[in-house]
């Protein structure tokens, strides 16, 4: 999916960033539509294997028993981002404490104190997901971003937030298992080879 930044109409003044995120929103049903840096993007539906691919991610995490009492595992959840005034992005899948209902703040985002792991399966818009999200969800202090990347068949892991940046940058090939932190709340593997083919665009 490739994803657009979108200028607001200025007649009497800029209109708020939320208003016309909300507005883009309703006229693009299925579309995602985020602010990060205090610029709208706009991103098209995912194709399928994106969607093969986020399904093969949620598998593990469920086996684990993570979608339970003490966390849920979630698709396309909002997550308040401290870059900006009005900042949010949703990610692909979010592991979350399971009292998140209790952290909301605006515009069905969640405050990051409750998320554990946010993971983006990449598109055409790929540069966002490896540049601009590593460092508004470190900057959120999200323990752990996982990066699904379906252009050069890698996962990235990332751990340890500090300022702007991960600390601790891990990135795995097919024929590798990527192991994320006990941290989460259970030990999980990922088998990479599995994700990068459920990932590939079908002929």
């Amino acid at each position: 999916m490739s994803a657009a930044a979108v200028e607001h109409p200025c007649d009497d003044g800029p209109e708020p960033l939320l208003v016309t995120a909300a507005r883009l929103a309703e006229q693009h049903p299925g579309y995602r539509v985020e602010i990060i840096g205090g610029v709208i993007t706009v991103a098209p539906p995912p194709d399928g294997p994106h969607a093969d691919a986020l399904t093969t991610l949620m598998v593990p995490f469920l086996a684990a028993g993570l979608h339970g009492a003490e966390s849920r595992v979630l698709q396309g959840i909002g997550l308040w981002l401290p870059s900006g005034p009005e900042d949010y992005a949703i990610p692909d899948l979010a592991l979350v404490d399971a009292d998140f209902d209790e952290h909301l703040i605006e515009y069905n985002c969640y405050d990051p104190a409750a998320f554990r792991l946010v993971l983006e399966v990449t598109s055409s818009n790929y540069n966002s997901d490896l540049r601009h999200k590593v460092a508004v969800y470190a900057e959120a202090k999200i323990p752990v971003y996982v990066i699904v990347d379906r252009k050069h068949g890698r996962v990235h892991v990332l751990t340890e937030p500090l300022g702007g940046a991960y600390d601790r940058h891990e990135v795995y090939a097919p024929g590798q298992e990527a192991p994320l932190p006990d941290s989460i709340g259970a030990e999980v593997t990922l088998d990479v080879a599995a994700l990068i083919n459920a990932g590939r665009p079908r002929s």
